[in-house]
Parts: structure tokens; sequence; C-alpha cells
């Protein structure tokens, strides 16, 4: 009885293990062969050239896909009576080759055909032909875009969405978690991680009391994003109370 019942369990936990097997090989396989989108750019984005850092940060994992025809726009913007568009016209040429060279991004120029229609309209419908998107930054062009149910991802957008929460002159309150690296200065965190320093906080440390502080200045590195604040006025109030009283020789009123 006993050898008929570890039988049993054997066949099942076998039976469970291939299960097991199947699914986790056939979700791989099939993540494996997920087409790769294609992004169709526009004048727009490469006259505004963020693109060119997006590209070398390795986030473009799709293929970009640059129509001859936005370059033609481009050659006929930069030799145009425009100056402004001119000189953005040319930074756009130039953006389009720093972007074929680009080891961490799959760029390439698209053969359509320059047949005499609007640009704008050319890229629809060639993300309609291979199911793709564009990137642009003309917003008009979004909204064409979606009445055509065609997807377009804005480069505005990602910047604003990186963008700091906190600006310098903003306050919010904060614990100071540890002291700083330098004298007086005080460590704490955003709600998203963020390292705040802030100036004259250090005997804030580890009291597990909000403080009222100002931000300053945001340093972005590689290492990620780290802020600098001071303490709001009303924090250094009482400090500067008790030095002047010691000073004086006269004690601290305890009313203030």
């Amino acid at each position: 009885m006993k050898l008929f019942i570890t039988i049993i369990i054997l066949l099942i936990f076998a039976e469970t293990t291939i299960l097991c097997v199947k699914s986790f090989g056939g979700k791989n396989r099939h993540l494996g062969q997920m087409p790769r989108r294609k992004v169709f750019v526009d004048t727009s984005t490469l006259m505004d050239g963020r693109i060119l850092a997006v590209a070398k940060s390795g986030f473009l994992g799709d293929e970009i896909l640059i129509p001859r025809s936005v370059i033609r726009e481009l050659q006929l913007l930069a030799d145009g009576p425009d100056s402004e568009k001119r000189t953005r016209a040319r930074f756009g040429l130039d953006i389009v080759n720093e972007l074929e060279r680009v080891e961490l991004a799959d760029v390439e120029i698209f053969a359509d055909d320059t047949k005499r229609v609007k640009v704008d309209e050319r890229l629809i419908e060639l993300a309609k032909e291979n199911r793709g998107m564009i990137l642009t930054n003309d917003f008009n062009l979004i909204k064409v875009a979606a009445t055509e149910k065609v997807d377009a991802i804005n480069i505005n957008e990602l910047a604003q969405s990186l963008r700091s929460e906190y600006l310098p002159g903003d306050h919010l309150n904060v614990k100071i978690i540890s002291v700083g690296s330098n004298a007086h200065q005080g460590v704490a965190y955003l709600p998203d991680g963020t390292m705040v320093v802030v100036d004259e906080a250090d005997r804030f440390a580890g009291k597990n009391m909000m403080v009222e502080i100002e931000f300053v200045r945001y340093l972005q590195t590689n290492a990620g994003k780290m802020m600098f604040a001071k303490l709001a006025p009303r924090n250094n109030k009482p400090q500067k109370r008790k030095i002047a009283d010691r000073k004086s020789g006269r004690k601290p009123n305890k009313n203030h």
C-alpha cells in the first residue's frame, strides 16, 4: 500500500514538473518571437535633437526608421529662405548622421516614395502599411494620428515624465534620516527614493520628526538624481533665538 501511494505521488510530481517546464518554455518562445515595433521618425523630432541622447542611452529597442521623405523635407528647409528653420533643419540633418552611427540603436533610412504628398500624411501611411507608430513632437500630428488609429509617441512626454517632481523654491516636509558627509548636513529621502542633502539639518538626524525644507537645486548623474535643499526659515528661527540668548546672557524664553 505504501509503495502504491509513493508511486502515485511520484507520478503527480512528474506530471506537474512537465507542465511547468512546458508553460515556462512556451512563454519564453512567445516572448522571443515578439516582433519589434517600427517607429517612423518625423522632421520635428530630428530638429529637436533629443532623440540622439535617448538612442545613445540604449533605451530605443525598436526599429527606428527615418523615411527619405522626411530627409527630403529637411533638405528643402535647410536650403530655404527662413534663417531659423534653415539652422534647425541643418541641425536635424546632423542628427540623422549621428543616429546612423549609434551602436545601441537600430536606425535605418527607410526608402519610401517621395511623391508629392505632405510628409505628415506620408508618415501616417507608412505607419499604417507597416503596422508601426510615429515618433513626433508635433502636437497636431499626434491628434491626426489618433483619428487614423495610429499610435504616436512624443519625446516631450518622455522628458516631462523624467522631470524632477520638485523644483527649486518648492517646499516639502521630510524626515532627516542621517548626517551627511559634510559638516552640518542632513540626509533625507523623497518617496521615489531620491536622496536630498539638507544644509544645517544634522541636528534633526534620527529624531523621527518632520522638518520643512526648501529645494535649492538638483543634480543629475549617471548614478541617479540627487537634490539639495535648505531648512525652511521657520526651522531656523528657534535656533537663532537660542544663540542670541546665549550671547546676551539671558535665559531662553520658553514661551517662544
